[in-house]
């Protein structure tokens, strides 16, 4: 059980990149963008593909980056440039990307112009590098010794090292992100968002700001299916089918856990809901009768409930509330009718 919810929080890490830029485009910029079922196997193709071609997989982690923001831009000047619905653009700029992501995980064929899989268990990836450094400075031995001292040692993980490199590495993306939303064109980008008539009378170019959003949405998520690529040790085809329910599911479990107070908050409600969501999948999956092929079923009643539960919560609120002001408002109008009674009672006398 320790180790299936280890390896969920690690996931959960991973896909929480990919739930960042899925809020970039759904709630910053209220883009219904689909593009993020097809970005996300470019950047695991990518990724994968240079890797089997012998590139150093940080390079080609940051080549899917690059490819994935392409993709987004590409979606946006569809809509900008083309007037195209939005989610029109997203639906067409994922269906051409299934095409796209076949030719690239070609390239690594001779005798096949689209290869539909690719791969890694015998290629080194981030996380191979990330687990020799874990165990050379010893980092592995004190945190297992940490847990076997304390009685938790019968079913540890192999490495700590990806889940501290991970942590940070998401956490260093959060910041990031929240910085750039501060800034004049984080800003203008959000704004594009709330109000689109409004920022272009401030001379603002919202078709730019439309297109660099969704570039660095993809971008992200791109990231992210390059990191899931080296985790899970192959790229495929399929891998992105539901991945934008994945995406808006994080992110509305955590803006119902953690609430949205402020970018910062948002963001960070943003990665634990992703984390959360792995868990309850891991968990739901540990339950008799359910399996592996009723995911998409778990995926769909956890972003219902999700919808459901802080609508429902709300209403319960507001119910108290208008009991706690009725009370009160009883209450002060059997004061002053005891005043009366007391002032009235006192002149006859």
């Amino acid at each position: 059980m320790f180790t299936a919810i280890f390896g969920s929080v690690e996931m959960g890490i991973i896909y929480a990149i990919m739930a960042l830029g899925v809020y970039l485009s759904f709630r910053v910029l209220d883009f219904p963008d689909l593009t993020v079922d097809g970005s996300f196997v470019t950047g695991a193709s990518v990724s994968a593909s240079l890797i089997v071609l012998g590139v150093n997989p940080f390079l080609a982690t940051l080549a899917a980056l690059a490819a994935g923001f392409i993709a987004g831009s590409i979606t946006g000047i569809l809509h900008t440039k083309g007037k195209i619905n939005p989610l029109l653009s997203g639906i067409l700029m994922m269906i051409a990307l299934y095409s796209i992501n076949l030719r690239i995980m070609g390239t690594t064929s001779q005798t096949a112009i689209g290869v539909p899989n690719i791969p890694l268990l015998n290629s080194d990836t981030v996380f191979t590098a990330v687990g020799s450094w874990s165990s050379a400075i010893g980092i592995d031995g004190m945190l297992n010794g940490l847990f076997t001292a304390i009685g938790l040692g019968g079913d540890l993980p192999e490495t700590w090292g990806i889940l501290i490199f991970m942590l940070l590495l998401t956490f260093l993306i959060k910041v990031l992100t929240d910085r750039f939303l501060k800034t004049d064109i984080g800003m203008a980008l959000r704004a594009t968002g709330d109000n689109q008539r409004m920022i272009r009378s401030f001379s603002a170019n919202t078709d730019s700001m439309i297109v660099l959003g969704l570039g660095i949405s993809n971008a992200m998520v791109a990231f992210a299916g390059a990191l899931i690529a080296q985790y899970v040790k192959f790229s495929d085809i399929g891998m992105g089918i539901g991945m934008i329910i994945i995406g808006l599911a994080s992110v509305i479990i955590g803006e119902a856990v953690f609430g949205t107070k402020s970018i910062a908050r948002t963001t960070l409600a943003v990665v634990g809901g992703a984390v959360i969501y792995r868990i309850v999948i891991s968990l739901s999956l540990q339950v008799q009768g359910l399996d592996t092929g009723d995911l998409k079923l778990i995926t769909a009643v956890i972003v219902i409930f999700a919808l459901i539960m802080p609508k429902v919560l709300e209403r319960h609120r507001m119910k108290k509330r208008k009991e706690k002001r009725y009370s009160e408002m009883m209450k002060a109008i059997s004061a002053d009718r005891r005043e009366g009674e007391a002032i009235a009672a006192s002149k006859a006398d």
